[in-house]
């Protein structure tokens, strides 16, 4: 147990800025004593904005630094799995960005390696860790639509680069296992997890429509989860515009939600429709980080582990396993 846990981040790059990076600083029993980037410089300037105490351009010096408790991996997925066992080889809690890994061969392995060296595991599905999420959770666990019966996810948007433009890693497979389906589904994935519980089988396809680049641009899939609630989605990123709908049916009524708006949840039962509003956090990976070092620190679980993110990747992957099966 830990009086309080000193952090190392490898790969300060834009998502440690707001979303993560601060929380490491405000969370209670926390501090963000070192970070890493390959360029020298940009690592020397996080330390220097944040107030960080030291900087590296080796991720290896981090990881090894003895004043350094445990790691977060803020880096692509394809580095992931290499980090989180050099973590596990040091005996330091790791914490990685999601998705977990790039397919979930690789995150087995780091949950195997991990697992078998002591070392907990913990992936940034930060929404399990906010207040928007859990009074879903509570509507659902207090019986407010009566028993769930199915669950429709929706997700399309524009198109985020033109024909000829260079391609972020996001876009490329080798990089991030896929492309936007597995940075941004992978979110409403592990909500549905969360909410509704493990998927038990999931069978759909992806292609691409485009033609903007080699990653799909589609993904439909269907969904059985071991609740024996039902599951369709779609999420499709070369569409006219941004839509992001979520909604859980049961014999009594309805929940409707975003993934990432996450301002306003509608509940219509026989009674009525009731709207409940919350403000998302500004560090938005926060209340998670907060939940983490508590267990760090001999509290309760966190709600987010490797083998939580390991289901997603699953399912992500029979969804994907097609297209790149054949391309």
């Amino acid at each position: 147990m830990m009086e309080k846990v000193r952090w190392g981040i490898i790969g300060c790059g834009n998502v440690t800025e707001v979303k993560s990076g601060p929380g490491f600083q405000k969370a209670e029993g926390s501090e963000l004593v070192a970070v890493m980037r390959r360029n020298g410089a940009l690592a020397a300037d996080y330390a220097a904005r944040h107030g960080v105490a030291k900087w590296y351009d080796d991720a290896d010096k981090l990881i090894a630094d003895p004043e350094v408790d445990a790691v977060y991996v803020a880096t692509p997925p394809s580095s992931h799995m290499e980090y989180a066992l050099k973590c596990a080889a040091a005996g330091k809690p790791v914490y990685v960005e999601k998705p977990m890994a790039r397919n979930a061969a690789e995150c087995e392995e780091m949950e195997r390696v991990c697992r078998e060296a002591g070392v907990p595991l913990f992936v940034a599905y930060y929404r399990r860790g906010l207040d928007y999420f859990k009074k879903i959770k509570e509507l659902l666990d207090g019986g407010a639509i009566g028993e769930a019966r199915f669950v429709s996810m929706k997700q399309y948007q524009p198109a985020r680069v033109a024909e000829g433009e260079a391609l972020p890693w996001r876009l490329d497979a080798a990089e991030a296992g896929g492309g936007l389906f597995v940075d941004l589904a992978s979110h409403t994935l592990d909500v549905m997890d969360y909410l509704l519980g493990p998927v038990r089988d999931a069978k759909g396809g992806a292609s691409n429509q485009a033609g903007l680049y080699e990653v799909e641009d589609i993904v439909t899939g269907s969904f059985e989860f071991e609740s024996g609630v039902r599951g369709v989605g779609v999420w499709c990123f070369s569409a006219y515009k941004h839509v992001d709908e979520n909604e859980i049916v049961g014999d009594k009524g309805r929940i409707e939600f975003s993934t990432f708006g996450n301002e306003v949840i509608t509940l219509e039962t026989a009674e009525g429709v009731e709207e409940f509003r919350m403000e998302k956090p500004l560090h938005i990976q926060q209340n998670l980080i907060q939940l983490i070092v508590d267990e760090l620190r001999g509290g309760p679980p966190s709600p987010s582990t490797g083998e939580s993110g390991i289901r997603t990747n699953r399912v992500m992957d029979a969804l994907l396993l097609d297209y790149y099966r054949t391309t």
